[in-house]
């Protein structure tokens, strides 16, 4: 049951996965598969505004896709580009990934069968994953610049009939516990996460919000 308190909790964790990068001009424009298409628009709109130069697109199908799409994230998220007036020798695609780990590795291969070499990068990624996508970034690729952005919008504003808020605080408890888990696994690199933030997920959990949880 979402009730205030529910929603209270969800915004400390919203707010936390959130970096609060500012965008600036740079090298290349990441945007990594999800569930998510707005991540295609926000993608499209900065290459649009001349942020970068080369826009790549990263994801295969992963688990939040995989039961719903029959095409990739990238190939979709690509056409979508295509389709707000990205031309299409601008767009990188990398297609066989199925987590944040695998979408640095196979772009740095893409990018090296290209012979690019960018050395700062815009991410984007769904807003309560800008946090995970910094810390695992920066774990792979730690000599890159890096700024994190995603789609601008309010975590009132941000679900949908097809994301609903459920699934929504679902996704950002078993996040943060990946963000507290992965460090030591190797996936990423150490992210502080404050009391109140902990105290919340742990609360989150008890009220049943506990589907997106990984095995530790």
């Amino acid at each position: 049951m979402i009730n205030d308190e529910v929603l209270r909790l969800a915004r400390v964790l919203w707010n936390y996965h959130h970096v609060d990068h500012v965008v600036e001009k740079s090298d290349c424009i990441l945007a990594l598969g999800s569930h998510d298409t707005r991540v295609a628009d926000r993608a499209a709109e900065l290459y649009l505004e001349k942020m970068a130069p080369v826009l790549i697109f990263s994801g295969g199908l992963g688990n939040l896709t995989k039961e719903i799409w029959t095409k990739s994230e990238a190939e979709l998220f690509a056409t979508i580009a295509l389709q707000k007036g990205v031309p299409a020798d601008a767009i990188l695609i990398e297609n066989r990934s199925t987590n944040t780990g695998e979408n640095i590795m196979f772009t740095k291969s893409i990018l090296k069968q290209h012979r690019l070499d960018p050395q700062k990068f815009i991410v984007v990624k769904k807003p309560y994953m800008e946090r995970r996508s910094l810390a695992t970034f920066k774990k792979h690729w730690p000599d890159k610049d890096l700024i994190v952005t995603s789609p601008q919008l309010s975590f009132e504003d941000y679900p949908t009939d097809e994301i609903p808020l459920e699934k929504v605080i679902n996704i950002m408890v078993g996040d943060l516990q990946r963000i507290k888990l992965y460090p030591a696994k190797g996936f990423q690199i150490y992210q502080e996460i404050p009391e109140n933030v902990w105290d919340a997920y742990e609360r989150l959990i008890k009220l049943g919000f506990d589907k997106h949880l990984a095995a530790n």
